[in-house]
């Protein structure tokens, strides 16, 4: 959710997805949710429930969901001056909804960063986090399509990206429960992103 997306939210449009966060509790899927700060503030009741869910943990999407740099899939972008207090602003919203510790991961909005980026956000000990699947579920109505560029993507130490969203991403829920038997079939478990980075002796 951006900073903007108030008013569509105000006027019925859902950010949120609880039946998909219900999926992965019912499966026992552990996740990382990188949320925005303005998410945050939409939904304190979800945040506080999945923040205090010891299967989740919460890590950093931003507050705005605006871009760290030009030209990354049309979002409104962050000057370098404000990328800084946008990251901690985002922490402040999920410790105000009962986030007691939400971890020091950070998820660039659509994946674009450059140096200055990286640099800009150095204060603030965040590591920054990738990932090398997409789900592809944004805007995609047919979950057989999520389904197959999962399974076709993934590998062993494999991240991941999906969107918590009913509007933006209606599909995902359905893709998500069948992809996670047929990964399990094959061998594969699920970890948060805390895990994995301990797994491979604490690299980022």
């Amino acid at each position: 959710m951006t900073a903007g997306q108030g008013p569509r939210a105000a006027a019925g449009e859902r950010f949120d997805h609880p039946r998909l966060i219900a999926t992965l509790r019912a499966l026992k899927v552990p996740a990382t949710v990188f949320m925005t700060g303005r998410w945050a503030e939409e939904y304190p009741d979800q945040v506080r429930s999945i923040g205090r869910d010891p299967l989740f943990e919460v890590a950093n999407h931003s507050y705005s969901h605006y871009a760290y740099t030009a030209h990354c899939y049309g979002l409104p972008t962050v000057p370098r001056e404000r990328m800084r207090s946008d990251v901690e602003r985002a922490y402040a919203a999920f410790r105000k909804a009962g986030v007691r510790d939400p971890m020091p991961y950070f998820r660039f909005p659509g994946g674009c960063y450059d140096r200055r980026a990286l640099r800009a956000l150095t204060p603030t000990g965040v590591t920054a986090v990738q990932w090398d699947v997409v789900g592809g579920d944004a805007f995609e109505t047919d979950p057989d399509v999520v389904v197959r560029q999962v399974l076709d993507g993934v590998r062993p130490g494999s991240v991941v990206v999906l969107h918590c969203t009913r509007s933006a991403a209606p599909a995902t829920e359905r893709a998500v429960r069948a992809i996670v038997p047929e990964l399990r079939r094959k061998g594969f478990r699920f970890v948060k992103v805390s895990e994995l980075i301990a797994a491979v002796g604490g690299r980022p």
